[in-house]
């Protein structure tokens, strides 16, 4: 019997102290050990790692994203280890109604405070006295006070023709003819350089580092989504919703998981990406991008 046989038969009889029976994910854990199938052969069969299954077989199905793969997994482990399904469902729908109860909160009245409407009939008579009370000394000191006109004294008919005829020369003087400007009189030159408006350049898209990817998705419907790149990192994890689109940029290789494959169009540096048809699993997908 090697390690992991031991902590199966160790996890039974923690479960059979605490429990009646096994619900859920430990009926199938139960129905694998009496088989003697190890967490590894699960694990290759349905695609996942060992602490993914482990977690499946204690119930824990949150580490396995959303509910829609929880409920693949527990069909596909049924049927691997010949569990009727709807039992295991039945468990599943009873452990996540259980811990999705509201909680019940009883709220508590607050005091109600009457105010009264004394002091601030007082306050608003008062603003209202001082805001007249500025007003009228500022339009009082606001008022000029009359300037006295001066009537200018009558020109004499001698002073009167002379300023006529400087007017008349200065006007001839100033005024160009056809002749020296070489356009009609009284259109402006024309601009020989002109304006020229120039466009802003759009700006030119960010390089990529050596062994980087750039991936781009486009959702054309509701898909469940997840990425990681090189390092581990989780890039994007929910759901893509209808309409939208989004760009991700990592180190390769780009581990992705897609609910819904058909809703969704990847580009990978620029270019179109076609998901194989080896990656997919009726409607969810399963690949990894590697750096073109």
């Amino acid at each position: 019997m090697n390690m992991t046989d031991d902590q199966d038969a160790t996890a039974d009889k923690h479960d059979g102290d605490e429990s009646k029976g096994p619900v859920g994910g430990e009926r199938l854990a139960a129905a694998r050990r009496e088989q003697q199938i190890s967490v590894l052969e699960v694990a290759k069969e349905l695609h996942l790692d060992e602490p993914k299954v482990r977690a499946l077989e204690r119930n824990d199905f949150d580490v396995l994203g959303a509910p829609v793969f929880a409920k693949g997994h527990l069909r596909k482990y049924a049927q691997l280890v010949g569990v009727n399904d709807d039992d295991v469902f039945a468990d599943y729908y009873q452990l996540t109604r259980a811990e999705k109860l509201p909680p019940i909160v009883i709220g508590r009245k607050k005091a109600r405070h009457e105010l009264s409407p004394g002091p601030w009939i007082a306050v608003i008579i008062v603003v209202l006295a001082a805001a007249a009370a500025y007003w009228w000394m500022g339009a009082r000191d606001s008022t000029p006070a009359p300037t006295p006109v001066e009537e200018p004294e009558p020109a004499s008919p001698l002073e009167t023709a002379t300023a006529a005829v400087e007017d008349d020369a200065a006007l001839l003087a100033t005024t160009p003819s056809d002749e020296a400007t070489g356009e009609p009189a009284g259109e402006p030159a024309s601009d020989a350089a002109g304006s020229i408006e120039l466009l802003p350049e759009p700006a030119p898209e960010e390089a990529l580092a050596d062994g980087e990817i750039r991936l781009a998705l486009a959702f054309n419907g509701d898909c469940w989504t997840e990425i990681s790149d090189g390092d581990g990192r989780r890039l994007y994890f929910g759901m893509g919703r209808d309409g939208r689109s989004t760009e991700l940029t990592g180190p390769a290789p780009f581990t992705v998981l897609l609910g819904n494959a058909d809703n969704v169009e990847l580009r990978v540096n620029g270019s179109p990406y076609s998901i194989p048809a080896s990656s997919r699993d009726n409607r969810t997908a399963r690949l990894t991008i590697l750096q073109p």
